[in-house]
Order: structure tokens, then C-alpha cells, then sequence
């Protein structure tokens, strides 16, 4: 990544909405290296020499939104099976994912990353569990991706061994065996994991689902992840269909299911969660059971609305995640925060969830569902400088209230984002890659891809 970074910097005038603590109509942000040193309201009491001073009148400042949730070689697949559900949808991008290769991941990843932080992404996970063989090291594609965009990384080193042959859904010849899968998981957190403060790269295990993984494997991920301290992620309980395999396979349901093979607890994060029973939900909140939200995907695949105000009732972990771009085509991070609201409004009534809620789903807690609420999540002192800063002038300024004027209509424009002090965007383009760049690559991906699949 080209450092374009200054790093002591002064945000000065800006509404700031801390997410923990009170909110400062008009305040200050001091950073110094990776770190915010000082939050506070007026003008800043001692600015580090060198700063560079950004004036943040009519922006709001929020912190760097974290996304839990991405399957970034799926931009490369945009369109497919438009109206299908999510089984149907699944076994017509099959054909496709098993002909990508490391050049294919590396020019998806560049685009959706950088359309991420094009949204005020600081933070983002990624569910990678297809690895055709002979195709290259498409791990590695997208950590490199991430390192060029600038944005902190989490992949997971996903899996499928349960084919067809075996009841579950993905054709036998794009699974991969256990052993293999397990020995190819403990290489990449041997190789790029760093569990340090400030960290850019972590990395989960993550087999995919109850229907393209076994048991055993499951058991045994949940061995190797907690073996190295690293976090676990899987889909669970998106659709009805999932529940009626799960019955059918397993004679219970999905949630039921995880506990059984020890998939429950404060180092685990589920993905989508939308067919969840009342004992889910205790369970999840007993736990410290995390969800990953995916508000647009769920409704673009019509898989229902996830039962989010009973689960931060509850006291579980949820954060949001925009899913693949092949099931949540362009859709932005900030525009989760406005669907988020909407849907369970939708669902509950108007009080279901308020803007500011929304808004800590996309920052404190996405940053729990990581387990990195001590570093990310909210703007104060001693944290890392993640910060998104958004501009409410022009339109936006006939809302009062800026966090309602952020979160009800469209997503405003961003003017700067922050990643550990060091500017990634400013002014709404990207200062690492450059947009144009950006875009290409993921074109260039589709065009990649769909020639192999002929």
C-alpha cells in the first residue's frame, strides 16, 4: 500500500457520535501514529507538532464501520439466478466458482474491498471455501488485495467436504477432503495470522455450511481454531430449506445442531441467522454467540428478516455484513445501516430500531462479533484510528439530527476514511489503489471467469 498518510492528525468542528460515551456536536479527534489520543468537545488542547488539521465542519464522524460477513471472489459472479432462492441460486453458481483461479480472486477482492471502504469500511471479513485445485493460491489473492486497499482483514479459510454423494449440496468435484482442509487452515493461520493489538490480518476458520460440510469436520475445525486461539464463522439458519435439511439429515434444527458439535461461544460468529427459535436466542446471549446481519442478501434471495432486536434485547453480540456480491450485488456497507433498520422496522413496527442502534451494529457491534471491541468499534482514546468522516452538508443539511440524516436516507457522501491515522479515502476516492484501477480489475475478473465456465 502506497502511504498516503499523515500520521498526527487534528479532526476539528465535527458532530462526533463516539458509539460508547456521549455524542459531541462539535469536537475534536487527535491521533497520533495508529491511535486516537484524544477525543473531546471545542477545539483540541494540544495539537501534536506536524498535525494535519482536517476541519470537519458539517461531517459527522463515526467510527470505521466493520463488515463480518463477505464472500469477495463472488464479484466476479454478479447476476447469477437473479430470482432463485438460496439452493437454487447455490447450485447455478457452482458450475462457475470452480473455475476461478488466484487471478480471478485477486481482481474480485480489489473491487469489493475497495467499493467497501468506498462505503466507510475499515474492517472487513472475508468467507473464502472454494478452492478448485491447480487453480493458484487464492488465500493468499486476497490478503494481498487487502494489504494494496488499505483496510484491515480477516479472512477465513472456509471449507466444503460433504458433496452430493454424501447429501449435501455442492457437486463432489468442488469439495475438498478433511484432512487436506485442516492441514491447508493450520498453514494459513501458521503463516498469516497476527493476534497482536493493532493487528491488519487475522485469520478464522470457517467451514461453510450444514449442508456442504460434515460433522467431523466441523468438530475438527472447532479443534484446530481453538487450539490457536482464533475465531470460528459458518452460515447457519438462512432459509427454511437449511431447517428442513438439517431436520431431515440431522433430526434437529440448525442451532441445535451447532451446539452438538461444541459450535457455540464467545470465539464463534454465525452468518445470517434469520430462522432463529426464542431457545436460539437464549442460547446465543448465554454464549456470547455472535450474528452477522446480512440485511440486503437476505431479502434479495428472499430468505426471510433475521430476528436482530430480539437478539440485542437478549444481549447477544450482532454486527452487519453485506454478503457476497453475488447474492447482494453493490451493495454498500453504510447502505446496510439504513436496510438494518428498515427491515426490522418492517418486521416489529417503528420502534423496532432506532438510527443510532443501526449505527453501533456497524461499529461496536461488528468489532464484538471479531472479538476486537478493545481496539475497534467506537472513537475513543487508546483505540486504533479507524474513523469514517461523512459530510451532511448540501441536502443532508435539512435534517437536524445528523445521525438521522445519515441512517434514513441516502448514505452521505464520505470525506475522509481513516485506517490506523493513514487515509485510504479522501474526498470519496481511494488514495491507495485508485478507483478506476479498482473497478477494472473486478470487471476483468467477471470476463475471466465467465470464459473458463464455457
Amino acid at each position: 500500500m502506497r502511504d498516503h498518510a499523515i500520521r498526527r492528525v487534528v479532526i476539528e468542528n465535527a458532530h462526533i457520535v463516539p458509539v460508547v460515551g456521549e455524542e459531541i456536536p462539535s469536537g475534536h479527534i487527535v491521533i497520533e501514529d495508529d491511535r486516537i489520543t484524544a477525543v473531546g468537545p471545542g477545539a483540541a488542547r494540544a495539537v501534536p507538532e506536524g498535525a494535519q488539521r482536517v476541519d470537519g465542519s458539517g461531517c459527522l464522524a463515526t467510527p470505521g464501520f466493520v463488515n463480518t460477513h463477505h464472500h469477495l471472489y463472488q464479484w466476479a459472479s454478479q447476476g447469477v439466478t437473479p430470482d432463485g432462492t438460496l439452493f437454487e441460486w447455490l447450485v447455478a453458481s457452482y458450475r462457475l466458482w470452480g473455475r476461478m483461479d488466484a487471478e480471478v480472486v485477486s481482481g474480485a477482492a480489489t473491487a469489493g474491498l475497495a467499493w467497501l471502504a468506498r462505503s466507510g469500511c475499515t474492517t472487513s471479513t472475508d468467507h473464502h471455501y472454494v478452492f478448485p485445485k491447480g487453480r493458484g493460491d487464492l488465500f493468499d489473492a486476497e490478503i494481498e488485495a487487502a494489504r494494496r486497499v488499505g483496510v484491515r482483514f480477516h479472512p477465513c479459510r472456509g471449507s466444503m467436504d460433504r458433496g452430493q454423494s454424501q447429501g449435501g449440496l455442492p457437486p463432489d468435484d468442488l469439495v475438498e477432503e478433511a484432512d487436506e482442509v485442516l492441514q491447508a487452515t493450520e498453514d494459513a493461520i501458521r503463516k498469516y495470522h497476527d493476534p497482536s493489538f493493532g493487528s491488519m490480518l487475522r485469520v478464522a476458520v470457517a467451514p461453510c455450511s450444514p449442508f456442504s460440510v460434515t460433522g467431523e469436520l466441523m468438530l475438527r475445525s472447532a479443534e484446530l481454531a481453538r487450539s490457536y486461539g482464533v475465531r470460528l464463522h459458518t452460515h447457519i439458519a438462512e432459509t427454511a430449506d437449511e431447517d428442513e435439511h438439517c431436520r431431515a439429515q440431522f433430526g434437529m434444527l440448525p442451532v441445535e445442531y451447532l451446539e452438538q458439535l461444541n459450535w457455540l461461544g464467545p470465539d464463534v460468529w454465525l452468518a445470517h441467522c434469520v430462522h432463529l427459535t426464542d431457545a436460539d436466542i437464549r442460547r446465543f446471549a448465554q454464549t456470547g454467540t455472535g450474528t452477522a446481519h446480512c440485511p440486503s442478501s437476505n431479502g434479495r434471495l428472499g430468505a426471510g428478516i433475521a430476528r436482530i432486536s430480539d437478539l440485542l434485547r437478549a444481549g447477544a453480540p450482532v454486527g452487519l455484513g453485506v454478503d457476497g456480491a453475488a447474492s447482494s450485488e453493490m451493495t454498500p456497507l453504510a447502505g446496510e445501516v439504513r436496510m438494518a433498520m428498515l427491515m426490522q422496522r418492517a418486521r416489529y413496527g417503528p420502534r423496532a430500531l432506532t438510527a443510532r442502534q443501526a449505527l453501533e451494529l456497524a461499529t461496536i457491534g461488528g468489532a464484538r462479533c471479531l472479538g476486537r471491541e478493545k481496539e475497534i468499534g467506537s472513537l475513543e482514546a487508546g483505540k486504533l484510528a479507524d474513523i469514517a468522516l461523512w459530510r451532511l452538508g448540501g441536502y443532508h443539511a435539512a435534517i437536524d439530527d445528523p445521525v438521522v440524516a445519515f441512517a434514513y436516507g441516502q448514505t452521505p457522501h464520505l470525506a475522509r476514511l481513516l485506517v490506523g491515522g493513514r487515509t485510504v479515502v479522501e474526498d470519496g476516492e481511494l488514495r491507495t489503489v485508485s478507483d478506476a484501477e479498482a473497478a477494472e480489475a473486478g470487471a476483468r475478473a467477471h470476463r475471466r471467469l465467465l470464459a473458463a465456465a464455457e
